[in-house]
């Protein structure tokens, strides 16, 4: 099982899974931008993330993706763009395992592929990313939805 979530606080994909963590007594953390930008103006407090000395997006994504034992990526859609990709690029790099999942194209077998993920790589911090709320605001849901499936 999950010994702890990381993400970079971003709104959307980032904070669904902070506040899964939270609700679920698991450890979370990860890396965020210096000033702990988003999109929505600081991000809050509640959120145990570190800051990194850029308050560049990249260099976070870079880290949590370095500090994880694998990623998982949400999105609404099929295809992933943005930080979402750099993610991925970031995973190809350091070789650590990574899934996209999508809404769209997952759906209700999200779950036992996010578990089955999970088992395979023995994934005990795990890295969660996505796009922000407002470039894909139904991610929220499949994000907190997928994770509450998979932990039943």
């Amino acid at each position: 099982m999950l010994e702890k979530i990381i993400s970079g606080g971003q709104t959307g994909a980032d904070r669904a899974a902070l506040d899964f963590a939270i609700a679920r007594g698991i450890p979370h953390g990860g890396w965020c931008p210096r000033g702990r930008l988003a999109e929505d103006g600081a991000i809050p407090a509640r959120y145990q993330l570190t800051e990194t000395r850029s308050s560049d997006s990249i260099q976070r994504t870079e880290w949590n993706v370095r500090d994880s034992d694998g990623t998982v990526i949400f999105s609404s859609g099929p295809t992933i763009a943005g930080g979402s990709k750099r993610t991925l690029e970031f995973a190809l790099q350091y070789q650590k395992p990574c899934l996209h999942l999508s809404g769209e194209r997952d759906g209700n077998s999200a779950a036992k592929k996010f578990s089955a993920f999970l088992r395979e790589h023995q994934i005990k911090t795990l890295n969660v990313a996505g796009p922000r709320q407002s470039a894909e605001p139904e991610v929220v849901h499949f994000t907190r939805q997928t994770l509450e499936k998979a932990y039943l």
